[in-house]
Formats: C-alpha cells, sequence, structure tokens
C-alpha cells in the first residue's frame, strides 16, 4: 500500500516535507516508511491525521490549536510523527475538525483535543486549546463504535444505539431541539432513540445518520439544502429523508455546504451549494433534492469523500479516482487550478489492477453495446502491464502483506471467477484486446531474473486465462509463458514451483491438460499422417514442442515431489502419442545416442502410456534378440554348413528340464548360456511331454519353478501373513549364491519374454530396482502391523514418548531360535527414542527392513536381473508399471474379455452354445472366473495393458461327453457343442479345475 497527496500544503498537512511549492497539482507518493501500513487518514483545514493498521497514529500539519496532539510544540510538522501519548492504546478511528482531532480505541473509548472553542472537545473546560489527547470522561463509561466531527461539532454513537453530540450548535446540527453556539458535553440525541443506527457523518454544519435498513436522518444548517429536504429551513431535530429511503443508501461523506450519498448500487446523489461545481452535474447550481451524478452512470462507486468544496469519487474495477469540484489549491489533483462541475480523472500515480468487479462488467457487455473509452483504455494498461497484473487480484484485508515462497498473496478464488468471466466476454474487440495485450506486450515483459518475490504473481494468474485452453496459440501464448519459466533464475524458479506445488487439484490438473493438449496439437499440426494411409510420421525435433515437453516435466516433477495432494501418474500420460507418430524409430534412435544429445520423446517417460511402454519394450527385446541371435548366426556360419541343426538351436535359449527337479535342471541349463545368451527368446522342453512352446508351456514353467523356488524347504524369503507378500530372509546362509541371481534372472526373463509370472514381492522390490525410494507405505505394503506401530511412533505428541514407548535405537531379529539385538545405527543401543529423534528412529528402521538387512541377497538378485534386463529401456518405466509387467496386476473386466474373443471353425458370437457360454461365465464368482483365466491362458492375472491384451479363441467339437479342452500354447478353448446350459457349466466347472500339464491334443 502506499499513500497519494494532493492540494494544499502551505502548513505541511499533505506530510511530504519541506517543498517549496505550496500546491501540489497532482497526486504525489508520500517518501515515509509507515505509508505501507496506513490504514486510515482524516484531514482538517491545515492538519492531517494518519492511522496505521496497527493502531498507531502519526499527525502532521499546522499545529496552531494543538490539534496534532504532540506533547510539544518543537517536533517538526511537516512529516507524520507519531502520537507517543496514545501508543499504548489500540486506535480503531480517526477524525478531524476544523482545527480539533478525535480518536476511537478499541475498547470503545474518545479521546479529543485541539481548539476548544465552542466546546468541540466535549471536556467541560474553558481551556480554549488542548494540545495533548484526554478522554472524554462524560462518555468514558459508553462503548462507542462510531465518531465523527464537523467543523465545529461532533457525534458519537454506542454499541447500545445511543448516539450522542457535542460542540456548535448554533444552527442544530446538534439535533437535540435548540440552537445554542456552545454545547460542551455529550447529550443523547433523544428523538432518535429507538432507530438502529448503522452509520453517522458531518457536514460542515449539518449531520446526518443512516438506519440499518436505510432510513436517512439530517439536520443542522441547510441554507443551501445540503440536508436535501426539498427546502433550505434549517433543523434542529433530526428530519428524515423519505425520497432516498427505497435506494439503498450505505455511506454519506458532506463538505462545508453540500452532501454526498453513496448507494449499495454504487449510484451517486448529491444536493447543496454547487457553487464550485461540487455536486458534479455539469453546473454551478445549488440543489435542494439529492439527484444522481449522471456522469458516473454505468461506473460502480465504492468509495466517496469530501472536502469543504470538492469531492473524490473511487471505481476499484477501473482503479480510477474521480473529481470534481473546487481545485484552486490543486485538490482535484488534475493537474490544473480552477473549479469543474463535472467528474475529472485524478491523474495519479497509482496502478490500475483486474478485479472480479471488472471480469463481471466487461462478461455482461453485449456484442453490440458501446463500450466506455476508459474502460477499454483501463483493459489495455492493465493486460499490457506486468506491474498491474502483479497487483491485482489480492487477497483482503492486507492479507497479501509478507509475500513468500508459501504465500503469494493472490486470492486464487477470486482470480478464478475473474478469469472464467474473461472467458464469458462475447465482444470480440475486448477478447482481442486482451488476447494482444498479452501477447504483444505482457509475455514479453517477462525476466529471468525479477526483482522481487511479487513479481512472479503473473505465473499463478496467467494459467488461469481460458485462452491457455486453446492450443493453436501455442507459439505467442503457450511457449513463450513456459520459456520464461524455464529461464527463470534459480530462487524465482523455485518459488513459481511451490506457488504451483500448493496449487487445487483442480488448478494444477487444468495446467497439466492444457500443456499437453499443445503437445498433441504440435504434433498433429507438425507431423501429420500421410494422406490414405496408415503411415506414421517419424519424430524430427522443434523448438516449441521441446518447451512444451520440459514444461510438463516441471509439473511432473512438482506433482511427485512437492504436491500432497498428488494426480496420478496417468494423468500425464499422452493416449493417442504411439497412434501419431513412430515411437519405435524413436526408441531406437535414443538408444544409440549415449550422449544424451539428440532430442527423443523417451526423455519425457511420463508421456507414454502402458501400452506405449509396452511397445517400447517390445521394441527393445525384438532388437536384444535380433542382435543376441544375429551374432550366434554370424559364429556358427561355418558349423552351419556342417550341422543346420546346431546353428539354428544357438538361436534361442532352450531349457530341457524335468518337473521332478525343476530349479536344479534350470540352474544348470542356464549355466550353460552366457549373458549375451539371455538376450535370445526363450524355448521349454518338459522331458517325456510333447507339447511345442508357443508360449503356454513357458507360462506353465515360470509358475512351477518360482512355486518350487519359493519353497520355505530353500529359507530364502519369508512371508508376511496379514500382507501375503515375501521378503529376502536376513540369514540365509547357503554360500551358492546363484539361488538369489537365478530368480533375478528369472524375473528379467519373464519380462523379456512377455510372461507374467507370480512373484509375491511388494512394490518396495521394484522401486530398489528403479532407484526410487521406498518409504513408509512400502513397510504399509509389507507389515502392515508393523507399519502401524511405526505410525503410532510418530504420531504420538506428549512429552512423556520415553516412558511410553521405552525403545532405543535398536531392532531384535529371530536368529536361529537366539533373539539378536541389531543396532540401526552405531552405539544405537544406547539411544533413547524421543520426540526429537523420531523421524530419524522411523527412517532407520524402514532402511534397515528393505536395504541393511537383505543387502547381499538383494545384490545378487539384482545382478542376475540386470544380466537379462541391463538396458535403457527399463528408464521408461516407474516402479508399479515394471511391477505389472512381471506379475500383472487384476484390473478385470470380463466384458472387455467376451468382446475381445474370436470364434473358429463354425462357431459365432450369436450360437446358441456361446450365449450360453458367456451367461455361465458372468454368473460365476470371482475365484472361479480366475480359475478359467488360468486354465485357459497358464495365468490367473492380466497385463499391465489390461483385459485388452489378452485375445481368446473358441472352436466347436462334435462329442458333448467330453470336456471342454485348453490349447494353453495359443489361448484357444475346444468347446463341445453341449445340448443344455446345465451340462455346459457342470463340464466347465470340472475343466477348469485342471490347469497343470500340457499335452497335444
Amino acid at each position: 500500500m502506499a499513500v497519494y497527496c494532493w492540494g494544499n500544503t502551505a502548513h505541511g498537512e499533505l506530510g511530504l516535507g519541506g517543498i517549496e511549492d505550496e500546491q501540489v497539482k497532482l497526486p504525489l507518493k508520500m517518501d515515509w516508511s509507515h505509508a505501507v501500513d496506513v490504514a486510515q487518514a482524516s484531514c482538517g483545514t491545515s492538519h492531517t491525521l494518519f492511522l496505521t493498521k496497527e493502531g498507531r497514529m502519526y499527525a502532521c500539519g499546522n499545529n496552531d490549536h494543538g490539534q496534532l496532539g504532540h506533547e510539544t510544540d518543537t517536533l517538526p510538522n511537516k512529516r507524520p510523527q507519531m502520537l507517543t501519548s496514545l501508543e499504548n492504546y489500540v486506535i480503531t478511528h480517526i477524525s478531524c475538525g476544523t482545527a480539533h482531532s478525535l480518536a476511537l480505541t478499541n475498547w470503545g473509548q474518545v479521546f479529543s483535543w485541539g481548539s476548544n472553542a465552542v466546546g468541540q472537545l466535549g471536556q467541560d473546560t474553558e481551556n480554549g486549546r488542548q494540545p495533548v489527547p484526554r478522554t472524554i470522561k462524560a462518555i468514558g463509561a459508553k462503548h462507542v463504535v462510531q465518531i465523527a466531527s464537523g467543523q465545529y461539532h461532533c457525534l458519537a454513537l454506542t454499541n447500545s444505539g445511543e448516539l450522542y453530540a457535542w460542540g456548535s450548535n448554533s444552527y442544530g446540527q446538534l439535533g437535540i431541539g435548540t440552537t445554542n453556539d456552545k454545547v460542551p458535553v455529550p447529550t443523547l440525541v433523544q428523538s432518535l432513540a429507538g432507530v438502529p443506527i448503522a452509520f453517522i457523518a458531518c457536514g460542515g454544519n449539518h449531520s446526518f445518520a443512516i438506519s440499518k435498513s436505510g432510513a436517512i436522518f439530517g439536520w443542522g444548517k441547510n441554507t443551501f439544502g445540503q440536508l436535501g429536504l426539498n427546502d433550505l429551513n434549517s433543523r434542529c431535530y433530526p428530519a428524515q429523508l423519505r425520497t432516498l429511503r427505497s435506494l439503498g443508501v450505505r455511506y454519506i461523506s458532506c463538505g462545508d455546504d453540500f452532501s454526498v450519498f453513496l448507494t449499495t448500487e454504487g449510484g451517486v446523489f448529491t444536493c447543496g451549494a454547487g457553487t464550485f461545481g461540487q455536486l458534479g452535474h455539469g453546473s454551478y447550481s445549488n440543489e435542494i433534492l439529492p439527484r444522481m451524478v449522471f456522469e458516473l452512470m454505468g461506473s460502480k462507486i465504492t468509495q466517496v469523500a469530501c472536502g469543504r468544496r470538492h469531492t473524490l469519487a473511487f471505481v476499484p474495477s477501473r482503479g480510477k479516482i474521480y473529481g470534481f469540484g473546487l481545485s484552486g489549491v490543486g485538490q482535484l489533483g488534475i493537474g490544473v487550478v480552477g473549479n469543474y462541475s463535472t467528474p475529472q480523472i485524478v491523474r495519479g500515480p497509482w496502478i490500475l489492477s483486474l478485479s472480479l468487479e471488472m471480469g463481471t462488467e466487461l462478461a455482461r457487455i453485449g456484442t453490440d453495446e458501446t463500450v466506455e473509452l476508459d474502460l477499454m483504455s483501463a483493459v489495455e494498461t492493465i493486460f499490457k502491464s506486468l506491474a498491474c497484473m502483479n497487483g491485482s487480484l489480492l487477497l483482503p484485508n492486507d492479507e497479501h502483506y509478507c509475500c513468500t515462497s508459501k504465500h503469494p498473496g493472490v486470492d486464487v478464488s477470486a482470480a478464478e471467477q475473474t478469469f472464467d468471466q474473461i472467458r464469458k466476454i462475447e465482444r470480440e474487440s475486448i477478447r482481442q484486446l486482451i488476447r494482444d495485450s498479452i501477447e504483444s506486450e505482457l509475455l514479453g515483459a517477462l525476466t529471468h531474473s525479477p526483482a522481487d518475490v511479487e513479481t512472479l504473481r503473473i505465473y499463478l494468474l496467467l494459467p488461469l486465462y481460458h485462452e491457455f485452453i486453446n492450443p493453436k496459440h501455442y507459439q505467442k501464448l503457450h511457449s513463450p509463458f513456459s520459456q520464461s519459466v524455464l529461464k527463470l533464475a534459480k530462487n524465482a524458479y523455485d518459488i513459481v514451483v511451490q506457488w504451483w506445488a500448493n496449487q487445487s487439484k483442480e488448478y494444477f490438473e487444468r495446467m497439466v491438460e492444457n500443456f499437453k493438449s499443445v503437445v498433441l496439437y504440435i504434433i498433429n499440426f507438425k507431423f501429420p499422417r500421410v494422406v490414405g494411409t496408415d503411415t506414421k510420421q517419424d519424430l524430427r525435433y522443434d523448438a516449441h514442442l521441446v518447451t512444451m515437453l520440459d514444461i510438463i516435466a516441471i509439473l511432473y516433477w512438482v506433482n511427485h515431489q512437492k504436491r500432497t495432494q498428488k494426480l496420478p501418474y496417468e494423468q500425464f500420460h499422452i493416449n493417442e502419442i504411439d497412434d501419431l507418430l513412430d515411437i519405435r524409430q524413436d526408441y531406437i534412435r535414443w538408444t544409440t545416442d549415449t550422449k544424451g544429445v539428440t532430442f527423443s520423446l523417451c526423455n519425457y517417460p511420463f508421456i507414454f502410456n502402458a501400452a506405449a511402454k509396452m511397445l517400447l519394450l517390445q521394441t527393445d527385446q525384438a532388437m536384444q534378440m535380433y542382435q543376441a541371435m544375429h551374432s550366434a548366426a554370424t559364429v556358427n556360419v561355418l558349423s552351419m554348413l556342417c550341422s543346420p541343426a546346431a546353428s539354428v538351436a544357438s538361436q534361442y535359449i532352450v531349457l530341457n528340464v524335468t518337473r521332478e527337479n525343476i530349479v536344479q535342471d534350470t540352474i544348470r541349463e542356464l549355466s550353460h548360456y552366457a549373458a549375451t545368451d539371455l538376450k535370445k527368446p526363450i524355448k521349454i522342453k518338459f522331458c517325456g511331454e510333447e507339447a511345442e512352446d508357443a508360449g503356454g508351456v513357458r507360462k506353465e514353467f515360470f509358475m512351477l519353478l518360482l512355486r518350487d523356488i519359493l519353497d520355505p524347504k530353500y529359507g530364502m524369503f519369508k512371508s508376511f501373513e496379514d500382507s501375503h507378500a515375501i521378503w529376502f530372509t536376513e540369514d540365509y546362509f547357503d554360500s551358492d549364491d546363484s539361488m538369489f541371481a537365478l530368480i533375478g534372472i528369472l524375473c528379467g526373463l519373464a519380462i523379456y519374454n512377455f510372461t507374467i509370472i507370480a512373484l509375491p514381492f511388494p512394490l518396495a522390490l521394484y522401486k530398489k530396482l528403479l532407484g526410487e525410494e521406498v518409504d513408509m507405505r512400502d513397510l504399509q505394503d509389507l507389515a502392515p502391523t508393523v507399519a502401524r506401530s511405526m505410525q503410532s511412533i510418530l504420531d504420538y505428541d506428549q512429552q512423556d514418548m520415553e516412558e511410553v514407548f521405552d525403545l532405543s535405537f535398536t531392532t531384535t531379529r529371530d536368529y536361529f531360535g537366539e533373539l539378536q539385538t541389531i543396532p540401526l545405527k552405531p552405539n544405537g543401543e544406547n539411544i533413547r527414542l524421543n520426540q526429537s529423534n523420531k523421524q530419524e528412529f522411523v527412517k532407520l528402521y524402514i532402511e534397515y527392513v528393505f536395504h541393511k538387512s537383505v543387502e547381499k541377497s538383494f545384490r545378487q538378485f539384482h545382478a542376475g536381473f540386470m544380466r537379462v534386463c541391463g538396458g535403457r529401456v527399463l528408464k521408461l518405466f516407474k516402479a508399479h508399471e515394471l511391477m505389472s509387467v512381471v506379475v500383472g496386476n487384476e484390473e478385470y473386466d470380463w466384458m472387455a474379455l467376451e468382446e475381445n474373443t474370436e470364434y473358429k471353425n463354425g462357431y459365432t458370437c450369436s450360437d446358441q452354445t456361446i450365449r450360453w457360454f458367456w451367461e455361465i461365465f458372468h454368473e460365476l464368482p470371482l475365484e472361479e472366473k480366475k480359475k478359467f483365466l488360468l486354465f485357459l491362458t497358464g495365468c490367473d492375472r492380466i497385463p499391465i495393458m489390461g483385459m485388452k491384451a489378452i485375445k481368446i479363441f473358441i472352436q466347436p467339437t462334435p462329442d458333448d461327453k467330453f470336456l471342454p479342452v485348453a490349447h494353453t500354447c495359443f489361448n484357444l478353448l475346444d468347446l463341445p457343442q453341449y445340448q443344455t446350459k446345465e451340462k455346459l457349466k457342470y463340464k466347465l466347472l470340472q475343466a477348469i479345475q485342471q490347469t497343470q500339464g500340457f499335452s497335444l491334443v
């Protein structure tokens, strides 16, 4: 906030210091350290009072009558000086008369000082001058809520609704029924008893009161018609202005001999003396009835203020002040002297700002309606000015002060409403003006190293502008905005991203979606498909596209690192990307770019959905397998001439195993292959069985092998009953670590051969593989009971924590029947758990469970896994996605399974047998449906891409004495043409219990 002053300063009443000119014709900003704290100012004839929001008072100007309230006359009076006599009080309101002053405290006490020539101080003393503030004892027992001063008289309203008046009463301005030169003691205005008064005001020698429901009472001098009673007779009793009763007047300000009324709708009415043009009607005539100032129509006035012979009116929606009346010493602030009978714009140095009122006003303008030039000018100025925008839509009641990285000071709710109104603007000229102003001036004013944190508010406001939804403006709007963010100096950048992180889910989601839409627009525009073909374009570098992806990358990081209310990972996917571009070629370029200098979508993996990532995984698999097979073919080229069978076999990993000894057989078979061979396709041969491995045998191999290797007899893993998950055993003592490496290899082989395996590890395993941080949520997944105990430690906030929990920095384990104590940090057994170290304790415990206790076994697992999956492709995956690739998921969509099914050799979807089959299937409980999936496909979980990735085939067989038969290798079901629905159900339920073993059918 700043204080601006203009007008006469002969006595220093403007507080500007010792300036030579006694007339200030244009508003000047006060160079005063407390100006930013000013909440109210009040002016007498030649002195001024200032009140800060902390309740401190300052005064400057003429002090001939002691009206400044200073305890000494030696203080300079051309700069505001604090009233030390009132520094122990919290002042809530101030008021000035011609040469006296009033102050109201938060306790309802009234202090007065200055001239007391006609009893205006209410002190009942003969002293004509009182330089030090004193309480008015006569109303000391009352709780005063409002005060007002005329030239020589005062009013005070109490919280019980009583109105007191004192001082000069020569025109009846006290409203007590008599006319006296002097009434030195506050006297009750009895004629208004029972009226619920909401507001009081004083003119030079007249007074007003407004009731809660808008009744207006006036009394005192009326020789110019300033009471608005349609005559020139003064009143010593309050008289009601019935002509204004229905207009909703909520505020009155008065000059010497005129009055200004402000309605709730923002209308202004004036009456009284108009000799100097102070009524604003375009003439210099007096008015005995309140008359609307038509020149201000169409502008919602929220504040009015009167000097002795001039008026000011404020229009917040346009950030403008209008003045009219006497400007003999520059009091209108328009730069020239003279009298002006119509409103003139005060040419102040204050900045315009955007407001909800302005947005609403703009939205109401019809397509063919005439627009005021000053409104268009204000719109253009605001949307071109960085300063105006950064000063717009701030929190009310000075809550926007102390702007910091955590407190931008912007009223985001009001900003959203305002920009929503701007979105509704129908007048194209206004819409175009706003867009051109932002694009041509505002965005160009953004700098990489702003002067102050307040200048960063633009980065909160602009994303609310509705044109961000329209991607076609990306070159002039989205791209310049994003480049400015990316170029910000570190401190400024950190503040902006923190502000974004603190916004609502709706705000943040809108930003993400807007920039995603621009990425799609650029791709469609710059890399369109070849007309008449399905050929996808090859991606090329585009500066705007890179900028958009970089800004989405920032939002992605903010979402997962800074926000408490996170958007799901899937929110950042651009699902159409693999339909529009050849992302396989993009991936190949990315893998060959060892220096990381080539532009690639793979540098932004968060935009890929599950289908796209699986496509890239397939691409990587094809590349790796091709290279491995090609190498084998090259090495064996001479052998191929002698023994063709050997060369064919060398292009695959062929594992010959038995069901009875599957673990040892697998270890033996894998030992024959080098790490490079593990990239080859895998084929399984069960000894003594005829099934050719077209996928189904491989599925069963993984299932049987893992079931055996996870058997407790090996002691490699421990299971957790409350989560059904397994984790590495702390004390596995087998000297042969190949078992852990084997599981790592199998996990990698499952990924590279697109085979889902039932590996009941928690998400933490995949986080560790990808280098993601493990936290409390992972402990909850593995050991919910333990996690609840840890959370209770974190939640406990009493000081008796040591006694209640009685823990040290240790944990225990069962070491072959013996209970061992393990320190979580050096000397942990001597460090007690307390409030100051509980966070560290929980963190160390989680680190022990997931890292330290399993360091050796996980290292071997990791080595085995990386022998197969050591390529760059894993950098594209998040832990939960990699987990779904390995173990699948249970997000079943059984209707999708039916819709995706194909029928062969005579069956169609409309056949009676098929209709019965699906009716029976959909009626089955979940566990039976999962058994069917296992029976037919070899796995009861579904791939990361969902049920649509599973395609099953159904063909008829003639003899209904047999059970349905599954060709698991091909996801093919032989379904006999049963004669009844009941028989079909009976046979199907029998068949799906038989889910192990493969044979040729």
